[in-house]
């Protein structure tokens, strides 16, 4: 009996210790893949052509218990984006017709005595309220396109009284 190690109060027994440290593979690789498809989704989101470099796996010591709860939260994100891709991929030809008619299609377009700006002739007021930031004439046609979509999605074509 001398030989085994016995825990005493919280203390851990050196193969518990040991045993708690070792990751389920197939957790680890579940992580990776989940995460690189959020990389991917997120760049199709953002307009990009390939997602971002992944950086190293850096929570080698995550306990499996951690990393289920991570996997949870991946879940759900990808959900969130994929519904959000739905979204606007309903709404694009709704937004192109707008597009067309507001400035042409021209995502630099600023009309209205500078009031309205970008493709689909935001003011700056409505562009904050759909968590755009600076000028909505110097963001990205896909950054314009996804907030435009917010906006349709909360006003329907109310936003846009003319071309709506």
């Amino acid at each position: 009996m001398p030989d085994q190690k016995q825990p005493i109060g919280v203390a851990l027994t050196t193969e518990t210790a040991n045993a708690d440290q070792q990751q389920n593979p197939r957790l680890v690789k579940r992580y990776q893949r989940l995460r690189n498809r959020l990389n991917h989704l997120i760049a199709k989101r953002d307009g990009r052509h390939r997602p971002k470099p992944e950086r190293e796996w850096k929570h080698p010591r995550w306990s499996d218990h951690h990393l289920r709860h991570v996997i949870r939260l991946l879940r759900k994100r990808i959900r969130r984006v994929r519904a959000h891709l739905r979204t606007v991929a309903a709404a694009r030809p709704v937004l192109e017709r707008i597009a067309a008619c507001e400035s042409h299609g021209n995502p630099r377009a600023i009309g209205g005595g500078g009031a309205f700006r970008g493709k689909y002739q935001f003011t700056f007021g409505t562009w904050a309220g759909v968590g755009g930031r600076g000028d909505p004439a110097r963001a990205s046609e896909a950054e314009q396109d996804r907030r435009a979509a917010v906006l349709l999605q909360r006003t329907g074509g109310s936003a846009w009284p003319v071309c709506g």
